[in-house]
């Protein structure tokens, strides 16, 4: 009796179990197809969005809006030009930026005139709007490619008349290094030309970065690295000038103060002039000066005949 109810028992499990199998494969059936009918809906919506941007009521709006467009633009088409070109302001020039002293000293010179030095120099006294005596500024524009390295104008000068500044020197020598080089050490910058002896120019490796950017580093082109010390001391005093062209092929040189007398600073502009010229280089062919400019440091330009400079 008890062996015929484990039987009996174990028949049902089995019945049990086989029934749960076919409930789990009949879910398994459904969700399949369930998934099936969801991705077929996705794709659908999906044609339907695509096939919508491309319908013929689409490409019957796009096209109304279009020619809309294109009959707004053929009514005025001069209005939207004239307006186009009012709102680009002409840019305004340099008079017209500047104060007032200077709109008032501007008028003297004649725009579009090129002045002989000696008038020029004499115009430049009358037409410096500033307190102070102000620096004679001389600009060249020269013939050459400042992309050549062979075509790079570079020299030093000194000034007939001096250059109307004092110069404060600072040396480098065996005998001074270790006051100078502290000060460099904190760099403490007191002096606007550095002179130094060749065996001395290793000890100012270190210190390029300080020195280079503000053009005080010592270089043989400028006669700042001499073993003739006392005569470069000398000459920085007495007004010896450098000179080089900047990025666009134009040297800017200081010749001297508005406080100036004329032939003074007439001398010191002719001897910038030949200095200048001496430096051709060799492979710039044609006119060498293009154009020559005279002004004050907050006055206007000046240009000058550059046959007579």
């Amino acid at each position: 009796m008890a062996e015929a109810k484990k039987v009996a028992k174990k028949k049902t499990k089995a019945e049990e179990k086989k029934q749960l199998d076919k409930v789990i494969k009949a879910d398994k059936i459904v969700a399949k197809k369930e998934a099936k009918e969801i991705v077929a809906e996705a794709q659908e919506l999906v044609s339907a969005t695509k096939a919508g941007k491309h319908s013929a009521k689409a490409l019957k709006e796009a096209a109304e809006k279009q020619a809309k467009e294109e009959r707004k633009a053929a009514k005025t088409p001069a209005k939207a030009e004239e307006a186009k070109k009012a709102s680009k302001k002409p840019p305004r020039s340099r008079a017209e930026r500047a104060g007032k002293k200077y709109r008032e000293v501007a008028k003297a010179i004649e725009l579009g005139k090129t002045y002989e030095l000696k008038e020029a120099v004499e115009l430049l006294t009358k037409t410096s709007p500033a307190k102070f005596d102000a620096t004679v500024e001389l600009h060249v524009n020269l013939n050459i490619d400042p992309t050549q390295s062979d075509q790079n104008v570079r020299g030093t000068l000194v000034l007939p008349a001096g250059s109307g500044k004092n110069v404060r020197v600072a040396v480098l020598t065996e005998d001074d290094k270790e006051q100078v080089l502290a000060k460099l050490d904190k760099e403490q910058i007191d002096f606007d030309v550095l002179i130094t002896t060749p065996t001395m120019m290793p000890k100012l490796g270190k210190y390029a970065r300080l020195l280079g950017p503000r053009g005080l580093m010592p270089n043989p082109k400028s006669g700042t690295v001499t073993t003739d010390v006392k005569t470069a001391v000398e000459e920085a005093k007495a007004g010896r000038v450098e000179f080089r062209t900047d990025q666009a092929g134009i040297v800017h040189l200081a010749v001297g103060k508005v406080s100036f007398a004329p032939d003074k600073l007439q001398q010191n502009i002719e001897a910038a002039m030949t200095s200048l010229r001496g430096a051709k280089p060799s492979g710039v062919k044609g006119p060498f000066v293009k154009s020559v400019y005279l002004a004050t440091t907050m006055g206007p330009s000046i240009r000058i005949s550059v046959e007579n400079t």
